[in-house]
This record gives C-alpha cells, sequence and structure tokens, in this order.
C-alpha cells in the first residue's frame, strides 16, 4: 500500500512540475509576444474596457494561454513522435498568438477608426510574424528541450 501511495505521489509530482515549467514557459513568452508585436498600442484606450490597461489584457491573456495550453500540450505528451508533437503544438501557439494580437489591434486601434477587415489582418499580420514566430520557435524548444537533445544525442552517435 505504501508503494502504491508513494507511486502515486511521485506521479502527481512530476505531472505538476512538468506541468508548472510548461505553464512558466508559456505565459512568459506570450506576455512578452504580446508587448513585442502590439506594444505600440499600449497607450491605446481599449474600446471594450476603457479603464482596462495594456499590462492587463496581456497578464489576462497570457495567463489563459498558459492554463490552457499546458493542459492541452499535456495531452499531446501521449504522442511520441516529438517533431510531429512539436509542430502541431507550433501551429497552434502561433494561431492562437495571432488571434489574441488581432484582438488586441481591434479593440485599441480599428474600433475607434475605420479599418477594413483585410486592413485588419494586414496589420496584425505585419506587426506580428517576427515576434509570433522567434518566440514561438524558442517556446518549443523550451518546452521539448530534453527530448530534442535526447533524439539529437541518439542520431549523431
Amino acid at each position: 500500500m505504501k508503494k502504491i501511495i508513494h507511486l502515486i505521489k511521485s506521479n502527481i509530482i512530476s505531472f505538476l512540475q512538468k506541468n508548472g515549467i510548461a505553464f512558466i514557459v508559456l505565459v512568459t513568452t506570450t506576455f512578452v509576444q504580446l508587448y513585442w508585436a502590439m506594444g505600440m498600442l499600449s497607450d491605446h484606450t481599449s474600446s471594450s474596457c476603457l479603464e482596462c490597461s495594456f499590462f492587463e489584457d496581456a497578464l489576462l491573456m497570457s495567463l489563459l494561454t498558459g492554463f490552457f495550453f499546458s493542459i492541452l500540450f499535456s495531452i499531446f505528451s501521449l504522442l511520441k513522435n516529438v517533431y510531429l508533437k512539436a509542430t502541431i503544438e507550433f501551429i497552434i501557439l502561433i494561431a492562437v498568438w495571432l488571434f489574441w494580437n488581432y484582438t488586441i489591434f481591434v479593440e485599441r486601434e480599428s474600433s475607434w477608426s475605420t479599418y477594413l477587415f483585410n486592413e485588419e489582418l494586414y496589420y496584425t499580420i505585419s506587426q506580428s510574424v517576427f515576434p509570433v514566430m522567434s518566440l514561438g520557435c524558442t517556446s518549443i524548444i523550451l518546452l521539448h528541450y530534453k527530448e530534442i537533445k535526447t533524439k539529437f544525442v541518439q542520431t549523431t552517435k
């Protein structure tokens, strides 16, 4: 019985450690990405919440992303192919980040003006490409560092 309890405790601690690290990585990179891509709108007023600051919006988006993606990515950990898993996670991550960036642009700039939908997309994508791609790659590498290192070391031997 003690052995079973010890096994359960160690599995729970391992799960929390892995998801805790994923949560921290995802919250941090999402927050940095939002400020990097849309930070020039930080002094603009949000049309949906006149009292909300850019910092509060970015923090809330980062926390939501970190929470849901750490759970989702733990489900993806069942996949054995590291490259497939990382690719799926990367695509989902950049899609959500682009959505957050679009939301910020619409709330803080576009809703106060007369932008067409195509112009909103163009502006959001043009401002987001480099931050999203570079921080997306960084996030995935940090989340799968051990797996990638293990794969790389095995293939070079």
